[in-house]
């Protein structure tokens, strides 16, 4: 009779650490959710139209020295826009295309750009020494 009742009771308490396994699961998913529902309500919601202006961030410019220089490059025309978040630009003074990730993207408020006018470019560079 003892190795039945120990039997009992072992079968018990394998079914309370079961029980407690499955909680454990379902509370870690309400966490996930409740997380997700955070995170996504801080994600801005980016939508950009044909033909408007864009910036692009540059991820590799940390390697380059200048703390002070902008990581974002253009302003670049969107010219077409490909399910999935790839984006098609084109910068206004060549006809060649990109294929970027929207996440890189911004969009540009500065002066509209016409084809025929000239972009001036300034690069944030060290002033000549005399050795030069």
């Amino acid at each position: 009779m003892g190795f039945e009742k120990a039997g009992a009771e072992r079968k018990m308490q394998l079914q309370e650490l079961e029980n407690l396994r499955l909680e454990a699961y379902y509370n870690s998913r309400l966490y996930k959710e409740k997380m997700k529902a955070v995170h996504d309500k801080h994600i801005k919601q980016r939508e950009f139209r044909p033909w408007e202006f864009v910036l692009l961030y540059n991820s590799r410019l940390r390697l380059m020295p200048g703390k002070l220089r902008s990581r974002w490059e253009g302003p670049y025309r969107l010219e077409k826009t490909v399910p999935y978040g790839v984006f098609h630009l084109s910068h206004p003074s060549s006809s060649n295309l990109i294929k970027v990730n929207g996440h890189r993207l911004k969009l540009y408020h500065g002066e509209n750009i016409n084809d025929n006018k000239e972009i001036e470019v300034f690069l944030l560079e060290d002033p000549p020494t005399e050795a030069d």
